[in-house]
């Protein structure tokens, strides 16, 4: 059997596993739309440390990371491997937070309606659902090129295939068959990734041999001193970390563990994991470019140092990890959209009874799908508009979240500085081309567009808010927040 039939039958065995996984968790249960959006107060510490875990984790880590170390060594794969563990740690103090504030609430853009008003929450809410949908793209564009490569699969297939068994669990059984998937997913990805790892090491002749020849063709790769990848490590925290904290997928598991000591725990844990996760996957790169990688290659290095070392045969074993990865990250996100729409609706739509709210939800799920199918086909890169989505994200994350501890930042002065720190922020930002489109100092150069954005949102922030009056009138009562973010089901 040739290998581009074994590569589509191991899809589609894989993907209608994970299917049939995620509906038979739920199958028999009394689905009501807070346990499809939330599954509040539900998880303990092992649970929620595995579906945080397997929800961070997509098939970016077989491209991004090893591209990344692929020209900008071992210091910018750093950046990369903080600005993944930050926001996860983040996570563990801004979500306990959250909790106290509202603890009948489903998503962060709740909070921003009622602490902020209309004009953020449509900011916050237009941020959130770009930067997830791309991220969604991104992914199944990401496993639709892998098994291209790996086994000449058309594109359109991997992502009808991939897409149609992930929208099957997740539009029946909504976040509960998302942790369900995501247990299994957690413990192929680890060990998975480490076997493939080690092949490749022991099939290069142990590690002296598989690193030695990158200090012959790329030196500077190896140095945590190589200017270019700090620069680019320092671009990837902030890019990264701001992006995360609007990722909805996160904030739903945070209402969905116990208590919040096991948000503290779980999200903690899991960023310590990501980090040899991240690591293992960028050393991929660092290899590969020791012993050849093109530079047009770079995105694939994983892929080429595989299909280079690897019989044909033993790249079903990164297929399997790939799909794992894939659909334990593209169910995340499903959901993600799906609570923060249904949780928001009501207000926009107050007649909509509770049944109709679910049926809406497992129609957002499919709407979603269906073009990020038609951008995957297309097999395009959505680096630059993920670049984008990162960039609004710097620019909003600090007045989003100041909110949390500042009772005086009001909604005119969060929603102005982030709208601020966008635009500073997009004048010195690439253009399409990824060359500067105006002509001013650092125009083109990420690190000062990202560090613009979040920092001058962030002065403005501090300094209009510290400038206002100190009256009654100017404090927000946070007690609002528990007496007005109620349970759907209410």
């Amino acid at each position: 059997m040739a290998l581009n039939q074994i590569a589509i039958i191991v899809t589609i065995v894989t993907a209608t596993v994970f299917a049939f996984i995620g509906v038979a968790r739920v199958r028999g249960l009394r689905v009501n739309l807070e346990d499809y959006i939330v599954h509040r107060n539900s998880l303990t510490i092992v649970p929620a440390m595995t579906t945080v875990t397997a929800s961070v984790a997509g098939t970016w880590i077989l491209f991004s990371p090893g591209e990344t170390a692929s020209w900008a060594g071992i210091a910018g794969l750093s950046g990369y491997v903080i600005g993944q563990a930050a926001p996860l740690l983040a996570f563990g103090v801004l979500g306990p937070k959250m909790r106290q504030l509202m603890p009948q609430g489903h998503s962060f853009t709740e909070f921003v309606w009622f602490r902020y008003g209309t004009a953020m929450h449509l900011l916050s809410l237009s941020i959130m659902l770009f930067y997830m949908f791309i991220f969604l793209s991104a992914e199944l564009t990401g496993i639709s090129l892998a098994l291209s490569l790996i086994a000449n699969v058309p594109l359109g297939l991997t992502a009808f295939i991939v897409a149609t068994a992930t929208v099957a669990y997740t539009s029946y059984g909504g976040f509960r068959a998302s942790i369900a998937t995501d247990q299994i997913q957690f413990h192929l990805i680890f060990p998975l990734l480490f076997i493939a790892f080690v092949t490749v090491v022991t099939t290069l002749g142990g590690i002296p041999n598989s690193f030695s020849p990158i200090q012959d063709t790329a030196p500077d790769l190896t140095k945590f001193t190589y200017l270019p990848g700090i620069k680019f490590g320092v671009t990837l925290i902030i890019a990264i970390c701001a992006a995360n904290l609007f990722h909805q997928g996160f904030w739903q598991r945070v209402y969905a563990c116990v208590n919040d000591q096991t948000v503290f725990k779980a999200f903690s844990i899991s960023g310590i994991l990501v980090i040899p996760l991240v690591l293992l996957a960028g050393l991929f790169g660092m290899i590969a470019v020791g012993f050849g990688l093109p530079a047009e290659d770079s995105s694939i290095a994983l892929f080429w140092l595989i299909l280079e070392i690897f019989p044909a045969w033993a790249s079903i074993l990164v297929l399997v990890l790939a799909l794992a990865l894939v659909m334990s990250s593209m169910d995340t996100l499903l959901n993600g959209i799906v609570s923060s729409l249904t949780s928001d609706l009501p207000r926009f739509l107050p007649n909509l009874n509770v049944h109709s709210l679910l049926r809406f939800s497992r129609l957002i799920t499919i709407g979603f799908a269906i073009p990020a199918i038609a951008i995957a086909s297309q097999g395009q890169s959505v680096l630059y508009l993920f670049l984008v989505a990162d960039l609004v994200c710097a620019g909003s994350v600090f007045p989003v979240f100041y909110g949390l501890y500042s009772s005086r930042v009001s909604g005119k002065v969060a929603c102005t500085s982030s709208v601020l720190g966008i635009a500073l922020g997009s004048l010195f930002f690439p253009g399409p081309s990824f060359a500067a489109w105006i002509d001013i100092p650092f125009a083109g150069d990420f690190l000062i567009s990202f560090s613009t954005a979040l920092l001058s949102s962030t002065l403005l922030s501090i300094v209009w808010t510290n400038i206002r009056p100190r009256d009654a009138s100017t404090k927000f009562n946070f007690g609002k927040l528990r007496d007005k973010v109620l349970l759907i089901s209410q």
